[in-house]
């Protein structure tokens, strides 16, 4: 299963590297972000490895069991001191008898076994490490909701930049037919130069606007690409229209405050506050653990372990019991530090809560106000164009001089980038809305 995931990956990456005609929907960058963003791959590493932390604060509890040896030579046996009367009662007072007692070589191997029968700190870990898990459950989504919000905010700007650019080209090759018309009229001498370099004039100022349109189009690709981490060589289309990108903008965002990433975050927090409180508590209590251990000597005069010569066993068992007694009040400041932590969390909740409620009433009206400014310039953009449109046919017809049809293209171009700026800012107040939602998932 691990090599065909990673084929797919390659055929993936190779697919858009490669590609020269693609087609790009706002869902196939969504996916595409998904399963290749560091940010996310990482999040993903997190909560691996709190599973395995979790696994290690389980294994706590469980046997432990260990073999040891070990192995010395006194290169001088130690001295041993007696009283001489222990021999001899006839000794006199304070004579004492000194002897070297022992063998040179000396080795030992012994199997310990260990087993913890009861600990409060335990039991609180395994629930702390089960939050943990949920902590970067969490974090896991939010990664996702900051990648999915850069996604959709960079294709909503591509898209937007990509319209704008029709727009531009458009403009531009009417321009052009305006001035190549004028020209048969200035060999005719039916115009000045003077009118025909106004012609001109609006001529470049249009081939001026389709270069900034193709280069704001050329970063807005790349940092799409930056945001679904694609390679920044790869070319594709967009396939999603601004019509149905404006349509989901239009569309209602279901949800609460309460579906907020931030503040499951912060109940998770409190919880773990409250796992804090209770490791404080348990440990004023007892613990107690057992041991088993068998061992075997061996005491050799020369330096031949490995002959039929006897090694001596020995086998214990034992449980003990640990009570704290005195702490110097150490354990209740600490207790009571963990005990204003989880006040102070919650405190930090219900802040959150209220601002996160703020926020929706903002992003709620920002969006209200976005969406009736786009109505407004959708309006005055049709009205422009065909104002700049009818200018020229009157241009022709020589009822306006081609100065006032350059201000009307002015005032086209004008009415254009206003509009860009409005349907960026309806799609942003949209995303920033299912964000706060945590809907940013949604299809």
């Amino acid at each position: 299963m691990k090599y065909s995931h990673y084929i797919v990956t390659i055929a993936i990456c190779a697919f858009f590297s490669n590609l020269s005609i693609g087609q790009l929907t706002l869902l196939d960058a969504k996916d595409y972000a998904l399963k290749h963003h560091f940010d996310i791959v990482n999040a993903d590493l997190e909560y691996n490895k709190a599973i395995h932390k979790k696994r290690e604060y389980l294994s706590a509890g469980m046997p432990e069991a260990y073999i040891s040896g070990g192995f010395n030579q006194f290169l001088n046996l130690p001295v041993q001191v007696i009283d001489a009367s222990f021999f001899n009662p006839q000794s006199p007072e304070g004579q004492v008898i000194a002897f070297r007692a022992g063998t040179e070589f000396n080795s030992s191997a012994s199997l310990n076994v260990n087993q913890l029968l009861f600990d409060g700190s335990y039991f609180v870990g395994l629930e702390a490490s089960k939050l943990l898990i949920e902590l970067q459950s969490i974090q896991k989504n939010r990664s996702r909701e900051e990648v999915l919000f850069g996604v959709i905010e960079a294709y909503h700007i591509a898209s937007v930049a990509t319209e704008n650019n029709l727009f531009a080209d458009s403009i531009l090759q009417l321009t052009l037919q305006v001035e190549e018309k004028q020209k048969g009229f200035l060999e005719l001498g039916l115009m000045t130069q003077e009118e025909f370099d106004q012609i001109h004039y609006a001529v470049l100022r249009t081939m001026n606007n389709k270069e900034n349109a193709e280069l704001q189009l050329q970063n807005a690709m790349a940092l799409l690409k930056y945001s679904m981490n694609c390679p920044l060589d790869s070319t594709f289309s967009l396939s999603t229209s601004i019509d149905e990108l404006s349509l989901s903008a239009l569309s209602p965002s279901l949800g609460t405050v309460n579906d907020n990433s931030t503040l499951k975050l912060l109940e998770n927090q409190i919880k773990l506050s409250a796992c804090d409180i209770k490791n404080n508590k348990a440990g004023f209590l007892p613990s107690l653990s057992a041991y088993f251990q068998q061992g075997y000597n061996a005491y050799r005069t020369t330096f031949d372990f490995f002959s039929n010569k006897p090694w001596y066993s020995q086998t214990s068992w034992g449980v003990q019991m640990t009570v704290p007694v005195f702490s110097s009040g150490k354990g209740k400041s600490t207790l009571k530090q963990a005990q204003i932590k989880f006040m102070q969390d919650e405190n930090t909740l219900k802040t959150t809560e209220n601002g996160l409620k703020l926020q929706e009433i903002q992003f709620k009206n920002e969006l209200k106000t976005a969406q009736r400014q786009k109505d407004l310039q959708d309006q005055n953009i049709i009205l422009t164009e065909k104002i700049y449109k009818n200018a020229i046919m009157k241009q022709k017809a020589g009822k306006i001089s081609n100065t006032e049809v350059t201000q009307k293209l002015n005032q086209l171009i004008m009415t254009q980038a206003e509009y860009t700026a409005t349907l960026i800012n309806v799609f942003k107040s949209k995303i920033k809305l299912d964000k706060l939602y945590n809907k940013l998932y949604i299809k």
